[in-house]
């Protein structure tokens, strides 16, 4: 499984809402990307510092994406590729078959991208292939 997003290139799924939301994607095809939120429910427990995908050293889970947080809830921003009734078809898949969704959002670039950030730790890894990398057992 790819550990984010913008590492999924091509990694296609889908998202079947239940009838009584349908009304709810009104106009939503006219993005490009949606923002998920959900709950990564095959975690067990939580860990406040962990060694992340990204780097060997050990952070605190809250400097971090990693997905074995104490309140085991992750976003991810993909492709919406089209909507078809009550199926969301989406690329950039980066979570697990059967992931309980709990918020669809359209992605905004004036309101959801900043600039001048600062990125702490990520700095010294921020040119590595995402790409190359996918999950492994760490976060059980």
């Amino acid at each position: 499984m790819p550990i984010q997003p913008i590492a999924a290139e091509g990694i296609k799924g889908h998202i079947e809402l239940l009838p009584e939301y349908v009304s709810g994607l009104k106009d939503l095809e006219g993005f490009s990307h949606i923002t998920l939120i959900y709950h990564f429910h095959k975690i067990e427990g939580y860990e406040l510092l962990v060694t992340p995908f990204m780097d060997t050293e050990e952070h605190g889970i809250f400097a971090t994406k990693a997905p074995k947080r104490p309140n085991a809830i992750g976003i991810s921003t993909v492709k919406l590729i089209k909507v078809e009734g009550n199926i969301l078809h989406i690329e950039q898949v980066d979570m697990l078959n059967e992931t309980p969704l709990i918020d669809i959002k359209p992605f905004y670039p004036r309101y959801d991208n900043r600039e001048n950030v600062s990125i702490g730790w990520l700095e010294k890894n921020k040119n590595m292939p995402l790409d190359q990398l996918r999950s492994d057992e760490r976060f059980k």
